[in-house]
Order: structure tokens, then sequence, then C-alpha cells
């Protein structure tokens, strides 16, 4: 007995020393090789990583560097906007995302090196000792960085602020267990480089074997701020949460999760179910009227269309015929516009709030999907495949002049216009993806445009897809945006479950 309470106090003592040295999401830090110790702060507020090294280079068959870093197994994305702070000493100062199979100075690795003159490569060591070996971006100077490990392939993809990726990746056997984290690199032993590191993500993505709609991942709920870009996790939790509604007071959100509704108090941090009766079977589609005050429910199988007051009640019924799923009030609350399945073809109605006689508004073939109205009231907004590819469109709301706003590689889906009417916020699934389709756990980018139409902006790359903004998600004043972004559930940093 006294050994075993021994054993369990050394088990307490080491899970202490870790928590300890616990650097955000990270497990702790280390000056590799011939280098002065560097430093790594977390800001808990911000959710920024400042990290000071030297070192005196990451290249030929050993390193020098300071790194932050976390153990992992099997397949991961790694994921941040950086930049250097100051103007520097050596030209060729080095800051990224690197993994290693050890802490040793000659590790094989693989890493996304920005250097200070705006150089940005893969770097790889195939094995200990070995020289390194590195792939040139076609892009210099990326903020936006990503690191990915599928099975023996590493993924470099990078970008400027606001654009889409371009990718490389090699070929590597760096072992399943391995070191993953940001590092910072000065090129000069003699003085330390400082960078600043923000939307810093790491993703366990979804197993081949998940089976989607039975099995899920976990959820982190984020609020970027639009004009920055900056996204803070609010909330994280081993369940599916999905589509987060911004209420009209500001301080609240809504989403679903396992047919429920939550209503997140955004001071504390913390969800709390919302009464919807007998209506208990809640999907994805729930949306807010303009004023605020009532909620419209899609719920059941196959999905109907009900509405409650925003305090919450006994939803009233409104269709009659499913599957039916909603996506818009009309601004003065008397319409709702949704997506409904009719004679083996999904288009767009309208509908009485109170219930009533649906009016078809589409008919092109194939699917027409998330349809909402303007802050105006002249447009619907909604995305079709009747081109080929997932675009977004708009109509006037009879359903007249349907004109095609975007015309690009992606599949974009759920257009969201922010309160002053001037934006267009909509996600975008790669060309891999089927059109007619908006499936879990993949890589999308979260996108800002003109009402009117021009080039799109990237606002986030994230892993997410079905359930990250499937419905309204702007902040009252238009400054912020709320989204989920998904993961398998890694150790808890963030408030949640």
């Amino acid at each position: 007995m006294k050994l075993l309470s021994v054993f369990i106090l050394l088990i307490m003592i080491t899970i202490n020393a870790a928590a300890q040295n616990a650097i955000g999401v990270f497990e702790n830090q280390f000056a590799i090789g011939d280098t002065k110790q560097g430093s790594a702060v977390y800001n808990a507020q911000e959710q920024e990583y400042t990290i000071e090294g030297s070192g005196n280079n990451i290249w030929f068959n050993h390193d020098g560097f300071q790194y932050v870093c976390r153990q992992l197994d099997g397949d991961f994305i790694l994921r941040c906007n950086a930049s250097f702070i100051g103007k520097g000493v050596d030209a060729h100062r080095k800051l990224g995302w690197m993994i290693r199979s050890s802490l040793d100075s000659t590790s094989a690795c693989a890493s996304v090196a920005v250097h200070g003159d705006g150089l940005t490569s893969l770097q790889y060591r195939k094995k200990n000792n070995d020289s390194m070996m590195e792939v040139k971006a076609k892009l210099t100077g990326a903020d936006v960085i990503q690191l990915e490990r599928r099975g023996n392939t590493y993924i470099m993809s990078v970008a400027h602020k606001g654009e889409i990726f371009t990718e490389d990746s090699v070929q590597l056997d760096l072992g399943d267990k391995v070191y993953a984290g940001l590092f910072v690199c000065a090129h000069n032993p003699t003085v330390t480089e400082k960078a600043i590191f923000y939307n810093v993500r790491i993703v366990k993505p979804a197993p081949p074997t998940l089976v989607p709609y039975r099995q899920y991942l976990g959820s982190q709920l984020e609020i970027m701020n639009v004009e920055t870009g900056k996204s803070r996790i609010i909330y994280q939790s081993p369940k599916s949460l999905q589509a987060p509604n911004w209420m009209k007071d500001g301080k609240h959100l809504l989403y679903n999760s396992e047919g429920l509704i939550y209503k997140f108090d955004l001071a504390t941090n913390k969800p709390a179910v919302l009464n919807t009766g007998t209506v208990n079977k809640n999907n994805n589609d729930h949306v807010l009227s303009f004023d605020g005050k009532m909620l419209g429910l899609s719920s059941g199988s196959p999905s109907n269309i009900f509405t409650v007051p925003v305090e919450g009640g006994e939803p009233k019924p409104v269709t009659q015929t499913g599957p039916s799923y909603l996506h818009g009030w009309s601004t003065d609350a008397k319409t709702l516009v949704f997506t409904g399945q009719r004679n083996d073809d999904f288009n767009i109605y309208t509908i009485p709030a109170t219930g009533g006689k649906e009016t078809q508004l589409t008919t092109a073939k194939g699917l027409d999907d998330g349809p909402e109205y303007s802050p105006d009231g002249i447009y619907i907004y909604f995305n079709s495949a009747r081109t080929g590819t997932m675009q977004l469109w708009r109509m006037h709301t009879d359903g007249s002049n349907q004109e095609q706003l975007t015309n690009d590689e992606f599949n974009n889906w759920f257009p969201h216009i922010s309160p002053d009417g001037k934006w267009i916020l909509f996600i975008s699934f790669e060309k891999d993806v089927d059109p007619s389709d908006h499936p879990f756990y993949k890589h999308v980018y979260i996108r800002l445009m003109p009402v009117e139409g021009g080039k799109p902006k990237v606002l986030a790359a994230l892993y997410g897809g079905q359930g990250t903004m499937n419905t309204p998600n702007w902040s009252p004043d238009g400054k912020y945006i709320a989204f989920i972004s998904n993961s398998d559930f890694l150790s808890p940093v963030y408030p949640g479950e």
C-alpha cells in the first residue's frame, strides 16, 4: 500500500509539473541546440503567444531555436497567424510551425519556416543528422501558416492574410508520436528575436472510419473580430455544437446540440438549455427574427418548421410538409423563407410565419438552399448548384430577377448579410466536395464579399463545415461573427465541458 501511495504521489507531481509548464495549448518550451534560453508568454485574454528565441540556425544537420510544443500522435493540423516584432538583426531569422521526432538538435523534422526577408518554405530533415532540405513556397512573406500531417505526408499551406492557401508537401517518416509546436530562431546565437502568434489552432481531424451524422468530433465556439481577423475560442465541448445565432441583445448566442437549443451567456461563458417544449429534435437550421423577439426552428425527421418566442415555450408548427429547413425571416416577421424538398427536388419557398400556403420561388433543377432576407427587405440571398458548382445567388423577394453573384472554384454556401446590408459572409468548401453536399469535418474557408459581388476576402481557414455557420451569425453591431470549428477533443484549455 505504501508503494502504491508513493506511485500515485509521483504521478500527481508529474501532472502538476506539466500543468505548471503549460503555455496555452502547449505542454512546455525548450531552447533547442546551442542557443540562449528564450521565453514564451501566453496572453489568455487575447489568446496570443509572444515567443522570444535565439539560435544560430535551423539548417544543415543541426538546429538552434526556441520551441513551444506538445506531443501528438496520429494525424493533425497546425495553423496560426504570425509575424515578427521589430526590424530584427538578421534577414534569415525564422518563425513557424515545426514537427520533430525528438528534442535533439539533429532530429528528423518538418517545418514551415517564414524568414525575416520573406522567404517561406517547407524545410525537412529525413533522418537524424541529415542535412536539411526545403521546398520553397510560391509566395513570400506568408503570415497565415499551416502544417498538416496526414499519415507520412506533411503539407505546408501558406497565405497572405485575406487570401487562399498555396500548398506543397513532402513524404517523411518521423514516427507516430512526435513533438509539434511553434518556433523562433534568431539566426544569430548572440541575440534574440520576438514574434507574435494568434489564431493558434491544433486540430485532430476525423478518422477515415468516422460515420457522419452518427459519430461526431468535439466543437469549439469561436468569435472573430471581422476587422482584425482575430478569433477567440470562448467555449469548447467534446460534443457536436452547431450553428450559432447572435441574439439581439448582443450578450447571448443560440446554438443547437443533440436536438436541444442552448442559450450561451457571453459574460459567463456558460450555456443553458432554452425551453422548446416537446420540439426537442432541433437541427442546425434555427433563425431569429430581425427584431429578436421570435425564434424559428427546424425539427424532427423529416424536418418541419416551428416558431417560438425567444424566451422559450411550446413552439407552434408552421409547415405541414417535410423536409423543410428554415433559413430566414422577412424584416416585418410576417414571412419565413425556407428550403423544401418537394417532388424529389430541393427549392426555395416562403410561407406565412403563422402557417398557411407555401409559395415556391425557385424552379431550377438541382439544389437551391440557404435563403436569407436582406436587412432592407429587397432581396433574398441563397446558394444554388444549378450551374454545376454551388454558388451564391440573389433574387427579389417574389422570386424574380435571379442573378448569380459568385463563380469560382469553390462550393459556396449559406450567404449571411451584415446588419448594415453591405457585406455577404459565406462558407466555402473545396472543389473535391460534391456541390450538393456540405459535409462535416473538412478544410473550409469563411469568406467576405460586397453584396454587389467582387473578389471575396478570406476571413478564416478552419476545420469544420456542416454546422459551422448554417444560419445568420453576425453580431447586431456587425463587428463580430460567431462560428463553430471542430477537432477531436484535446485536453481542455478554454472554458467548456
